[in-house]
């Protein structure tokens, strides 16, 4: 009985770190897609002031 508490434990574990996984990369996502021309900006003028 141990043994299959312990179990199921480690796999509600695996499930919240699956979890906030994918909300990480639902924020990240959303981040890229709202701020994405701004930080091209960026990048482009970067790589401009360096070449």
């Amino acid at each position: 009985m141990s043994r299959r508490f312990e179990l199921r434990q480690n796999g509600q574990g695996m499930v919240e770190y699956a979890l906030i996984l994918v909300l990480v990369s639902i924020v990240v996502i959303v981040i890229l897609l709202t701020m994405g021309n701004q930080i091209q900006n960026v990048f482009s003028n970067v790589v401009a002031a360096l070449g």
